[in-house]
């Protein structure tokens, strides 16, 4: 037990052990003893320590960060402690010193993976080889330029056809009635067009067809290549999975896929540092008293995790493993993240008249109702209250509920329409201003890259070049003091928490706003206001602005 079980470095008080194990689905942060296991074990990172031959510059290189996990345990002589873990391998490795081994059967696994990492890997390179062969290669380049050549041909015959149509027709206008042998003489020329299109036609396709073939057979075989290796690595993670026996508190064991409704469990299930180390406390007869997990090193290419911050655990590989494993013990329910309580006060507005009404929406407070049944007070909830008798009000745009600043809201269905098509065709301007936590470096720029909603992990948002939404913000930079950057943002686009995630992405600047619990480091608030605004009034037509000064 020695090896695995690290003490603290000053012995904890009572009142700092919890009562029940807290959940780590947990979105309120790790309990106070998980958080100092978590903060002894960055700092050991920090000074630039993982394991012998392990530094931890590894994990700042490109794709080199991990999730690393601490579990606070009770020795059976009373001592209290903790194990660490890290998330799958680590430089390539499953062992490593000081960190607790995979959840994995050794033996089954020894047995299993040489062989059917060869198969795969075998099926993979065949594939790879015939997908880069030069007889493929080539084809699709011939393809390519085959394609090209015959639209421009086909758009050389419409030119001249078009040219030869518009004389056809002019000559026919000039042409008495009598003289008919000129005009059967046109429709002669035109019916000539029509069979010139149609030799092309016949011949390019004819050329097609002759590429076609060849490419079909080549791509059939690659397409066959493709459908077999898919085959074979499914049926080996099948047998991979079985290779782990997954135990709880109460002693009992079930295989890993038994735990998934559909059997086949996400890859990388069980590699997470939250079941390894209730996994190893369970061999070695500790209890688990608290838990929590943090990312170290470089963010992931996609974005959504900042080192040093800590995350509940994740929901697609771990919901249905930890519930599990956690049998036996007393859990505490998740805390989920909640907006202060409703309070009585009003807004304060900044400009209103017939049409529309500005309000200085603060912090920790919702644009609309959320859709617990609890979550009513709202921007939206406050204005209706103010405005009972008119067919609004009706928010033009919202604002996250971290964020604070100026809002509009219409007060009829026409005004509300008008301004909405104004936000859609990006006619308004926006500026926001935001203290980032590091110093950015150049003067101003544009950040373009796409995003989408975090399917395991609602609602953070993530780059994905693939199937995210094109999202873009100018930035310029206003001060820079300390470790922090004052930042204009210009949003051309709207997505949901763009500013957030374009502030913190290395595509972006790289550094988080200040307090932003979801893509940083939580605070007292986060640090992002909504400071000026300018359209066309809906009513008068003219152009108006507001601004109101960011109040950090």
């Amino acid at each position: 037990m020695e090896t695995w079980f690290t003490p603290f470095d000053a012995p904890p008080a009572p009142h700092d052990v919890a009562g029940r194990f807290p959940s780590p689905f947990d979105e309120q942060g790790p309990q106070v003893l998980a958080r100092r296991a978590a903060e002894q074990l960055q700092a050991e990172l920090r000074a630039g320590h993982v394991a012998p031959g392990i530094p931890a510059a590894l994990l700042d290189s490109r794709e080199g960060g991990k999730m690393f996990g601490v579990l606070v345990v009770r020795a059976p002589d009373g001592r209290l402690g903790f194990l660490r873990a890290f998330s799958a391998m680590l430089a390539g490795r499953w062992d490593v010193p000081g960190f607790v081994p995979p959840l994995f059967e050794r033996e089954a696994r020894a047995r299993l993976e040489p062989e059917g990492e060869a198969l795969v890997k075998a099926l993979h390179g065949r594939a790879e080889e015939l997908r880069t062969a030069p007889e493929l290669v080539e084809l699709r380049v011939a393809r390519e330029a085959q394609q090209a050549r015959h639209a421009a041909e086909r758009a050389a015959m419409r030119a001249r056809h078009d040219e030869r149509r518009k004389q056809r027709h002019a000559r026919r206008a000039a042409l008495a009635e009598a003289e008919r042998a000129a005009l059967h003489a046109l429709d002669q020329e035109s019916r000539g067009d029509k069979a010139e299109v149609r030799r092309l036609d016949a011949a390019q396709e004819e050329e097609r067809l002759a590429l076609a073939s060849k490419l079909k057979r080549l791509e059939r075989r690659l397409g066959a290549l493709e459908r077999l290796r898919r085959i074979v690595s499914r049926a080996f993670m099948k047998r991979l999975h079985d290779t782990y026996v997954v135990p709880n508190a109460r002693g009992e064991h079930r295989p890993l896929r038994a735990l998934f409704t559909s059997g086949e469990p996400p890859s990388g299930a069980a590699d997470c540092a939250a079941p390894k180390l209730l996994a190893h406390a369970y061999r070695l007869g500790l209890q688990p008293i608290a838990l929590a997990e943090f990312w170290w090193g470089a963010p992931p290419p996609s974005g959504g995790r900042v080192s040093g911050a800590f995350y509940a655990a994740c929901r697609d590989k771990c919901g249905p493993l930890l519930p599990f494993m956690l049998e036996g013990l007393s859990v505490a329910p998740p805390r989920a993240f909640a907006p202060p309580a409703p309070t009585s006060e009003g807004l304060s507005i900044l400009f209103e008249d017939e049409w529309l009404v500005v309000v200085d929406k603060p912090h920790d407070l919702l644009s609309v109702p959320g859709r617990e049944a609890s979550l009513t007070d709202s921007v939206l909830t406050r204005l209706r209250a103010r405005y009972p008798h008119a067919t609004g009000p009706l928010l033009v745009h919202r604002l996250d509920l971290d964020t604070s600043g100026l809002l509009v809201a219409a007060l009829d269905a026409r005004t509300h329409a008008t301004l909405q098509r104004q936000f859609l065709h990006r006619e308004v301007h926006k500026r926001y201003v935001a203290w980032v936590q590091g110093l950015v470096k150049g003067e101003r720029g544009t950040i373009d890259f796409p995003m989408r909603v975090d399917l395991d992990d609602r609602p953070r948002q993530i780059h994905d070049p693939v199937h995210g939404k094109r999202a873009v913000t100018e930035w310029q930079v206003l001060e820079r003091r300390g470790e922090r950057t004052r930042v204009a943002f210009f949003p051309h686009t709207g997505r949901t928490h763009q500013l957030r995630v374009h502030a913190a992405h290395p595509l972006g600047l790289g550094a988080p706003i200040v307090g932003d619990r979801l893509y940083g480091h939580p605070g007292e608030r986060l640090f992002l206001h909504a400071e000026a605004l300018t359209f066309l009034h809906p009513g008068t037509g003219e152009r108006v602005s507001f601004e109101l000064p960011a109040p950090f």
